[in-house]
């Protein structure tokens, strides 16, 4: 796949979260177009811990689409605390 193919997906409107799934059998999550940064030949990924990732466009085999984190607004569920 080429940046092409992930810059049309970040440019969504309106954005919908999508992962990026890579020939290595990986699967990098895009929650929000911010974390994302697009170079010449390379696509940088800053994930929820803070740790990055740099994935050169060859190695994505697909973007597909993932539903959006429903509370929080940052990926991670919140329980309840009962009683």
């Amino acid at each position: 796949m080429d940046i092409g193919g992930v810059r049309q997906a970040l440019r969504r409107e309106p954005f919908q979260p999508f992962a990026l799934r890579l020939a290595d059998g990986r699967s990098i999550a895009v929650r929000h177009p911010d974390f994302v940064a697009l170079g010449q030949r390379h696509v940088f990924v800053v994930h929820e811990d803070d740790s990055w990732s740099t994935i050169e466009p060859l190695l994505i085999v697909s973007i597909d689409q993932i539903p959006p984190a429903k509370e929080g607004g940052n990926g991670k569920h919140r329980r309840r605390k009962s009683g």
